[in-house]
């Protein structure tokens, strides 16, 4: 299993996932699962994956080499696509294409096709976009109102997001919202592991903020952990018992 975070929000976009990959408790391995192309002053997309992990590398490598697309009428890549929602269309043809050429072979071997795609970037003059992709091929796309969109092992990551996540929230302050989002589903699944990858974007800079792998000893993360983990257990003790308890 795996957990993928994206914050579109109004001063840029603050993405992180995982690597852990999980065939049974014996087989456990490290695999990245964030993809980036990054022309510097013409575009930043960033793919990130979860799901069946065979299938997630024939999708990103089908959009990474280029395919001639039905949908976009021409030969399009990653670093080629006219737009973000374009990208996002690619995207879903390949997952189709992929569905086309294995998925029989799948079925019949019990395997369910099961992909999903977090997509976010900015293509120069165009606006700044984050999609969630499905197995179908078919999209959403994060507003305003929704700044926010997970894919994998979510359920853990998710009550921070809804209660601390708007679209006016500081870029920088949204790393602190990721990171406490991917430490409380550590905890709680062990399907999802260190190390993490992390990529801030600014709005309309079409080049890459930060980008960082962040490991078990890394201090931040390790603070990150600690003083969340201490602010839940104060503000417990300093809710008030109910007034009908003895």
């Amino acid at each position: 299993m795996t957990y993928c975070v994206g914050l579109r929000l109004q001063e840029g976009l603050v993405l992180l996932s995982d690597t852990r990959t999980n065939a049974g408790v014996d087989n456990v391995s490290t695999f990245g699962k964030m993809h980036v192309v990054e022309k510097p002053g013409e575009r930043v997309v960033c793919l990130m994956t979860a799901g069946n992990l065979s299938l997630s590398q024939i999708v990103v490598n089908m959009v990474q080499e280029g395919f001639e697309s039905e949908t976009l009428g021409g030969f399009f890549t990653l670093g080629s696509a006219p737009s973000m929602f374009g990208t996002a269309q690619l995207v879903g043809e390949a997952i189709r294409k992929a569905f086309a050429a294995h998925g029989e072979a799948m079925r019949a071997q019990s395997i369910g096709f099961d992909v999903s795609i977090l997509l976010a970037g900015q293509i120069k003059d165009r606006r700044m976009r984050l999609f969630q992709i499905y197995s179908a091929g078919n999209f959403i796309e994060a507003t305003e109102e929704t700044p926010y969109l997970q894919i994998g092992e979510h359920k853990y990551g998710k009550p921070i997001l809804d209660r601390a996540a708007r679209w006016d929230t500081p870029l920088y302050d949204a790393i602190k919202l990721v990171l406490v989002s991917m430490d409380s589903t550590l905890r709680s699944n062990l399907t999802v592991g260190l190390p993490i990858d992390l990529l801030v974007y600014k709005r309309d800079t079409c080049r890459v903020d930060i980008r960082r792998r962040i490991h078990e000893d890394e201090p931040y993360f390790r603070q990150i952990r600690e003083q969340w983990s201490s602010a839940l257990r104060d503000a417990y003790r300093a809710i008030p018992r109910p007034d009908w308890a003895r």
